[in-house]
């Protein structure tokens, strides 16, 4: 089991934010699977975000990657809050947590947001250990506005809000997902930053942070594939596995080991930090999970809990009995078939 402020993840397993939790029949089955800690949720808006035929993904062929152009989630926050509270009100007994997904370009936005997650955590006694919150500042796919998480001056506003709504209530726990960084002064400035909001709280004067959690990595954007690259194939090799301009997010194997630096980077700045506080920050290892090796590669690198997406795009809830599995196999039995099928699908 992990901690993490006040919700308890065993096994420390989980799905990341993403496409294939959109609905409740997804995060039903994931909160049932035996093989999940917790269960996130897409990423969602206040009002739901414009998704059309342009917003899709495509897997690769020979890797188990892929690569998307989607936006965030076209249902509301309102949908999962409704649907979240279904689920914890039909299984009162467990104690499997959710991590509700959100994000907003208006800050005054997000703080209704906060509040909306806040009112439902206060509905019963102890849901407050059933739910926590995440702060997409990451996704590379949004026209026009770029991911706050790569200036930290741009996320200020942002965390500010969070910041505000832990104060009046500590018990909410809270997590930023953030951007594969590939410079160290990108990994310092958001240390630095997020220490800035330590503060000494409540008779025993404790440092306390307002963010229990860092999401790493989210998808590596402005990357380009040819559809002869994925597993539809494409004649010619002209045209691009995404609608124009064919630039989107990649996953998956491909970006394993720029996100296992990111895990090692960020763990071993809050391991060394003065900070207490910062020491009690939970790293999620993500980013290319697709096997049970991958899973101990993203431990061994400092990661308490670990999430996936592609495999489960590609495998769906069965991604999760392979990541468990005590003896790994090298392949994913049956994974081109399920591939193309998905592929198919979305």
């Amino acid at each position: 089991m992990v901690r993490v402020r006040g919700i308890d993840v065993r096994p420390p397993l989980i799905n990341t934010s993403c496409a294939w939790v959109s609905d409740l029949q997804q995060l039903t089955a994931l909160y049932d699977c035996p093989h999940t800690g917790a269960v996130s949720t897409r990423t969602a808006t206040l009002s739901g975000f414009k998704e059309d035929s342009s917003h899709t993904v495509a897997f690769l062929a020979g890797s188990l990657s892929s690569i998307n152009s989607y936006g965030y989630s076209p249902h509301s926050l309102s949908s999962y809050i409704t649907w979240v509270r279904t689920l914890l009100e039909r299984d009162p007994s467990s104690s499997k947590p959710f991590i509700i997904s959100i994000t907003e370009s208006d800050p005054e936005a997000l703080r209704k947001m906060v509040t909306a997650i806040r009112d439902l955590s206060a509905e019963h006694p102890s849901w407050h250990m059933r739910i926590a919150v995440e702060f997409n500042a990451s996704c590379p796919n949004i026209k026009g506005h770029p991911p706050p998480s790569y200036s930290f001056s741009s996320l200020v506003p942002f965390l500010d809000i969070f910041a505000e709504h832990f104060w009046a209530d500590p018990t909410l726990t809270i997590g930023l997902k953030l951007p594969p960084y590939i410079m160290a002064t990108q990994f310092h400035d958001v240390i630095g930053g997020i220490a800035t909001y330590t503060r000494q709280h409540g008779p025993s004067g404790q440092y306390v942070n307002p963010f229990a959690f860092l999401t790493c990595t989210n998808t590596l954007g402005n990357s380009l594939v040819f559809s002869d690259q994925t597993v539809d194939g494409g004649a010619d090799g002209l045209s691009f596995a995404l609608p124009p301009p064919g630039i989107g997010g990649l996953a998956g194997e491909a970006i394993h080991s720029l996100s296992l630096g990111n895990v090692y980077s960020f763990s071993a700045l809050l391991a060394e930090s003065p900070d207490p506080a910062l020491r009690e920050i939970v790293i999620i290892g993500a980013g290319g999970v697709t096997s049970p090796e991958a899973v101990a590669r993203m431990h061994r690198a400092g990661a308490k809990l670990v999430g996936c997406a592609t495999l489960l795009g590609i495998l769906g809830v069965a991604a999760f009995a392979h990541l468990n599995r005590e003896q790994p196999d090298a392949v994913v039995d049956g994974a081109s078939d399920s591939i193309g099928d998905k592929a198919q699908d979305h």
